[in-house]
């Protein structure tokens, strides 16, 4: 294999995990802000894991965050704005990326 291949191969390797990262990074993003949200619609335990759950589905509607910051939108109600919910969405992302990286 040349140099040239070599490095080819070890870019797209890395295109995959960064993709990969990024997918597991927002999944759970999604999972800490149905938690959140949960716990300000006063659900606890398994009625939270089953929120945030439904949260993590609704990411897969549409591209981007508008799909996830509607369900909970709509589900919180007047409990919190869409800049609530977006900037919780941002403090959430934060943490799940270093969630990640603890892990690794």
């Amino acid at each position: 294999m040349s140099t040239f291949d070599e490095r080819e191969s070890a870019f797209e390797n890395k295109f995959a995990h960064d993709a990969e990262m990024q997918f597991k990074a927002e999944a759970r993003r999604n999972k800490l802000v149905g938690l959140w949200a949960a716990d300000l619609l006063g659900k606890s335990d398994d009625d939270a894991a089953a929120y945030a759950a439904e949260v993590i589905k609704s990411d897969f509607e549409e591209s981007g965050i508008e799909d996830v910051v509607r369900k909970v939108a709509s589900d919180l109600g007047d409990k919190a704005s869409d800049a609530e919910i977006r900037a919780k969405m941002e403090a959430c992302l934060a943490e799940a990326k270093a969630q990640l990286m603890d892990e690794a």
